[in-house]
C-alpha cells in the first residue's frame, strides 16, 4: 500500500513560512495523457501550465513533494540573463542567439506576468539585480556587459563605487550596475502557484509519484510509478539538479553543485534601511558567487556554495554568516533562524542543455544557478515543441548527451574547485 501522505520538505525558511500547495495526490492507476513530465519543479510546471493552456493533456510525476529540489529551495533572486554576455551568446549560438539573448535577459518578465496573471503570492517584488564586483579587475568585464546590454534596449544604470555602497550598506564593491528587470521571490510559494495553475488550466500533477521505469508499448511510452503507470506519447525530464538513475546517461552530463542559504530574523528597522531598502537583490562576482537580499519582512538571506551533502541548520553554514558580518559590521547580535542546501545542476559549458535522443524523449536541464527565470522560460519552450514547434525554430539547439568523464568524481572535483575560487577571490581582492 502506497501512503498519499506527501514527503516533508527539507528544513527550509520557506517550508515554515509557506501556505500549503494544492492538493495533489499520489498516482494510484492507470492513465493516459499527451504528456508526461518528469518533475514537479519550476520547469517541470511552467511546462504543465503552458500545455494545458494550449489545450494539450499533461501529467507532471514528482518523487516527493511540489518544490522539493532546488525550486523550492534556492535563493529566490529572478535574475536576467545567462553566464555569458550577449555577444558571447550570439557568436556561440548562431542564427539563434539574438533571440536566445533577447528572451533570457527578459526572462524575468515571464516569470513577474505569471504571478500577476495568476494570482501567485510569493512575495514577489522587482526592485532589480545588482552584479556587484569584488575587484578592480572585474570591471572592464562588468563594462562591456552593461554596455551590451544597454545597446540591446535593456533597462541597466552604472553604479560606481559610491552608488553601489548605497544600495548596499557596504563598501566592500568596486562597482557595477543594477538591471531593472530582475527581482525577487518566495521560490517555494511560486513554485506551489505554479502547480495550482496549471492544475487549474487542466494539467495533473502527482506527488510521492516516483517513476521507476520507462519503455516503449506499441508507440508510446509507459511509464511507471509505484503505485500506477501513465501510457504517453511524449516523456519530458524536468529534473536538473535531482537527475537520477533512470536516465544515468542525463544524470551524468550535470554536476550536482550544492548551495547554501542562511537566513535571519526579521531585521530591526535601523538596519533594514541600510541594506538594499528597495528590494534590489545583489550576486558577487568572483570564482566563487555569494548572493544575498532582503524579503518582504525584512529577513537577510545570503547564499554561496556549501560541502556537497545535504545539511541543515544556521549553525552549520558559519562562512556564510561570517561573510555577512565583514560586509555589515552593524549587523550586531542578530539571530540565524534558517540554514539549508540544495543541488543545482552545472554544465560544462554553463549553458542549458536541450536533448531529444529519440522519438518521444525530452530534457532541458542545466541552468547553473540561474534557474527561476531560465527554468519559467524553458517550460515554456517545452510546451512549444511539444505543441509542434520545429526544432530549428526553438531558442535552444538539440545537443547530444555526453556524459561528463569520469563523473564519479564529481564530489572531489567541486571540493578542488571550492578551494580553488577561495583562493583566487582573496588574492584579486
Amino acid at each position: 500500500m502506497v501512503s498519499s501522505s506527501v514527503k516533508s520538505l527539507p528544513p527550509s525558511l520557506y517550508a515554515a513560512i509557506t501556505p500549503p500547495g494544492p492538493d495533489a495526490p499520489v498516482l494510484t492507476s492507470a492513465q493516459v495523457t499527451d504528456t508526461v513530465i518528469i518533475g514537479g519543479g519550476i520547469t517541470g510546471l511552467s511546462a504543465a501550465l503552458h500545455l494545458a493552456q494550449a489545450g494539450h493533456k499533461a501529467m507532471v510525476l514528482e518523487a516527493n513533494a511540489i518544490g522539493w529540489g532546488a525550486s523550492g529551495r534556492n535563493g529566490g533572486q529572478v535574475n536576467p540573463g545567462l553566464k555569458y554576455t550577449p555577444a558571447e551568446v550570439e557568436r556561440d549560438m548562431g542564427a539563434r542567439g539574438h533571440a536566445l539573448v533577447e528572451a533570457a535577459w527578459n526572462a524575468p518578465d515571464l516569470v513577474f506576468d505569471l504571478i500577476e496573471r495568476h494570482g501567485i503570492e510569493c512575495d514577489a517584488a522587482r526592485g532589480g539585480t545588482i552584479r556587484a564586483a569584488t575587484a578592480s579587475g572585474q570591471l572592464d568585464h562588468e563594462r562591456t556587459l552593461f554596455n551590451e546590454c544597454r545597446e540591446r534596449g535593456g533597462p541597466v544604470t552604472w553604479l560606481d563605487q559610491g552608488d553601489i555602497a548605497r544600495h548596499t550598506g557596504t563598501d566592500r564593491y568596486c562597482g557595477g550596475f543594477i538591471d531593472a528587470r530582475g527581482g525577487q521571490i518566495n521560490p517555494l510559494a511560486y513554485t506551489r502557484g505554479l502547480a495550482r495553475a496549471a492544475m487549474d488550466a487542466g494539467a495533473a500533477v502527482h506527488v510521492n509519484s516516483q517513476v521507476l521505469s520507462l519503455r516503449r508499448d506499441e508507440g508510446k511510452w509507459q511509464v511507471r510509478t509505484p503505485a500506477g503507470s501513465v501510457h504517453a506519447r511524449q516523456v519530458v525530464f524536468a529534473t536538473n539538479g535531482y537527475t537520477g538513475r533512470l536516465w544515468n546517461r542525463l544524470r551524468r552530463t550535470l554536476v550536482p553543485a550544492y548551495s547554501a542559504i542562511v537566513a535571519t530574523d526579521p531585521l530591526p528597522e535601523s538596519v533594514r534601511t541600510r541594506i538594499l531598502a528597495q528590494r534590489e537583490v545583489v550576486y558577487e562576482l568572483g570564482e566563487l558567487v555569494t548572493y544575498y537580499r532582503i524579503d518582504g519582512a525584512g529577513r537577510l538571506l545570503i547564499g554561496g556554495r556549501s560541502a556537497s551533502l545535504d545539511l541543515s541548520g544556521p549553525e552549520t553554514f558559519p562562512f556564510l554568516q561570517q561573510h555577512a558580518r565583514r560586509l555589515w559590521p552593524f549587523l550586531g547580535d542578530v539571530t540565524w533562524r534558517y540554514g539549508w542546501n540544495g543541488q543545482i545542476a552545472i554544465t560544462l559549458d554553463h549553458y542549458p542543455h536541450w536533448h531529444e535522443p529519440m522519438e518521444g524523449i525530452m530534457a532541458c536541464v542545466g541552468y547553473n544557478g540561474r534557474g527561476v527565470a531560465m527554468a519559467t522560460l524553458m517550460g515554456r519552450e517545452i510546451a512549444r515543441r511539444v505543441e509542434g514547434t520545429g526544432a530549428g525554430d526553438l531558442l535552444l539547439p538539440a545537443s547530444p548527451v555526453r556524459p561528463i568523464p569520469a563523473h564519479f568524481g564529481w564530489r572531489i572535483g567541486v571540493a578542488a574547485a571550492v578551494i580553488r575560487g577561495r583562493i583566487m577571490d582573496r588574492l584579486a581582492r
